[in-house]
Parts: structure tokens; sequence; C-alpha cells
């Protein structure tokens, strides 16, 4: 439904799969940031992807010549993660990672303690580049002996060049079945991601688009909070398997450049 975009104020979009894959843009990214920087539409990039900080994520968008962007335009589930610990528990709660340093970051720069061998309070997970099976039996032991079991974010694949990879949805469903135990999950689908980045632009959801190459993650969530959106298949999901989902996004387009060109179609 085209016609919906003549309505957008403000743009949440994620990162893998719509703005790069790996380490490589992916066509009509810097266009459409450009775009939106150009019409001074607010904007968030929001990322179920923890293994980076903010600051990371604004230094590989310019490295890969995307955008110039500031860590304020940058929500991923780490941040969500760590502000809900932060909510949660005092002070110097000790936190189990499973995940990356831009994680550990965020986790420790919210007040937490930081441990790998005691019993801690919460064992945190998300995507883990270096994952060992030392710190999965570590995890598993840790949930097993009562430990709050917190994901942050149930992508079941990562995108890269050559392909689909396990996502942290993966790890996740693995320590599921070693333990019994569920984990919170804290990024997309979850309402949380969208309403940080909603409060963070002071939008409204009727009037904001959200552009994801995932349906069960980046679609349905922005859905079930009240955004407009726009599948790219760019990603992880194709037009045959959308279809196989029994609520539709507003927009499938092949990527931003169709996206772009839909908008400014609508616009004039």
């Amino acid at each position: 439904m085209p016609h919906h975009l003549s309505n957008i104020r403000a743009v949440i979009m994620d990162a893998d799969g719509v703005l790069w894959r790996g380490d490589t843009p992916i066509d009509g990214a810097s266009r459409w940031i450009s775009h939106l920087q150009a019409q001074g539409i607010p904007y968030i990039i929001a990322t179920n992807n923890s293994s980076k900080s903010p600051q990371e994520y604004q230094q590989k968008l310019e490295r890969l010549q995307i955008a110039r962007v500031t860590p304020e335009h940058i929500v991923s589930s780490g941040m969500v993660t760590a502000s809900f610990l932060a909510r949660e528990y005092p002070a110097g709660a000790t936190v189990f990672v499973v995940g990356g340093d831009g994680l550990r970051e965020l986790i420790a720069a919210a007040g937490m303690t930081l441990v790998t061998d005691e019993q801690p309070d919460v064992v945190v997970v998300g995507i883990d580049f270096a994952l060992t099976y030392d710190k999965l039996r570590r995890a598993s032991d840790f949930i097993r002996r009562g430990a709050r079991f917190i994901g942050t974010n149930a992508d079941r694949t990562f995108p890269l060049p050559e392909g689909p990879a396990p996502g942290a949805g993966s790890i996740l469903a693995l320590l599921q079945t070693a333990t019994d135990v569920a984990p919170e999950v804290m990024g997309k689908p979850g309402r949380a991601m969208f309403e940080t980045a909603l409060a963070v632009m002071g939008a409204a959801a009727e009037h904001t688009l959200m552009i994801g190459d995932r349906m069960d993650t980046d679609i349905l969530g922005a859905i079930d909070a009240g955004l407009m959106t726009a599948l790219v298949l760019t990603g992880v999901d194709t037009r045959d398997t959308a279809r196989t989902y029994p609520t539709q996004p507003d927009i499938i387009t092949p990527d931003l450049n169709a996206l772009l060109d839909t908008w400014l179609g609508v616009k004039s």
C-alpha cells in the first residue's frame, strides 16, 4: 500500500540485511539515509545485533561509506538489555555474558559487574562470534543453578554475504534445550525496541515506518507496536517466505532504492 508512505513522519530501520550484509554495504543504503537527513526526517537504526556498541555501529556506517550518523541514531538489543538490567537490578549485580565486547561494555556501563567463573545473578546471551563449548557449558550450569536467563534477541539466523548463518536465537535454543529454561527476550519482535526508538525520536507509531528484512522480528514486531511496515528483500525473507505469514507488511520491495523511488513518486 504505497499511499501509506505519504503519512511517514519518522523511520526505524534494521541494519543487517537492510543497510549491509557482513561488511558489504547494500545498494541504496547511502542514498536512503542521505534522503532522510536532507529532508530532516527523524530516523533510528534499530538492530537486534548486540555484538557492537552504538559507537562501533557509527564507525561501521562511516567505514562502509553508508552515512555519517551520531550514536543517538542507533538503538540495539544490547542497549535495551542493559537498560532493562539497570531498572531491574542494583548497581553491582553480577552478570555472565555470552556475546560480543560491545554487549559487555554496555552492561558494565549500566552498573553491572561482569563475572566469568562465579555464580551470577543473570546470564545474558546474544550473538557471539567467538562462541566456545566452554562458554555454553558455564552458561548452562549457571542457569540450572538459578541465574535469570535473558536473551538480547531471538533471531535464528544472521545474514552474511555468503548466506544465513546461525544467529543469537540458535544459541538461545541450544541453552533452552540444555536447561529446560526459556529465555526472556529483549529485542525485536518485543515492543521494548520499538518503544525505545519512538521515544528517542519523539514520534508517533502510526506515522512511523519500520523497514526490515525479517518477517518474524522486524515486521511482525512493528505491526504489533502499531507501525507501518516495509519488507526489503535484501536479507533473510523472500516474497515466498513472506507469503507464509498470516499478517503481511504494508509494502514488499526489492531494496531501499526501490522503496525510495516509490516514496518519491507518492510525494510528487
